[in-house]
């Protein structure tokens, strides 16, 4: 991968549209109502890239927002992971929706099965604040 953007580069759909592909590899620029008619950008093109996220959390870094960054690297993270898994993450996030130890399971399965250890860290965050016992 070319070196990390600079905020110089932002944005990168028009400033280095070259480092920006699609889910199956086609370069941004391609994506065109043209290609769309023929059928060569389909709906699964039209989202974003774990690869994309990471360049705008460089960009984010770059800019002073740390936890902005890191956002991006979730969301990075995700960008592989099922939609369905990722509804009962939300799902499950939802305070009293889940128990710590289904919150638990989900977090393992994060990183097992997606190598989101990102998001795995969050959810375990996310238990451990809601099942804190309180101060006496």
């Amino acid at each position: 991968m070319k070196e990390d953007p600079i905020l110089q580069d932002y944005p990168l759909s028009e400033k280095q549209p070259e480092r920006l592909r699609t889910p199956s590899g086609h370069l941004f620029q391609e994506v065109t109502l043209e290609a769309v008619l023929e059928g060569k950008v389909t709906m699964s093109d039209l989202r974003v890239t774990g690869q994309a996220l990471e360049l705008q959390a460089h960009l984010a870094a770059a800019a002073g927002r740390p936890q902005l960054a890191e956002n991006f690297r979730r969301a990075a993270e995700l960008a592989e992971v099922p939609e369905e898994k990722i509804m009962l993450v939300y799902s499950a996030l939802r305070p009293g929706r889940a128990s710590q130890a289904e919150l638990e399971s989900l977090a393992n399965s994060l990183e097992r099965d997606f190598k989101a250890h990102r998001c795995a860290r969050f959810v375990r965050e996310a238990a451990a604040a809601y099942f804190k016992e309180p101060d006496a």
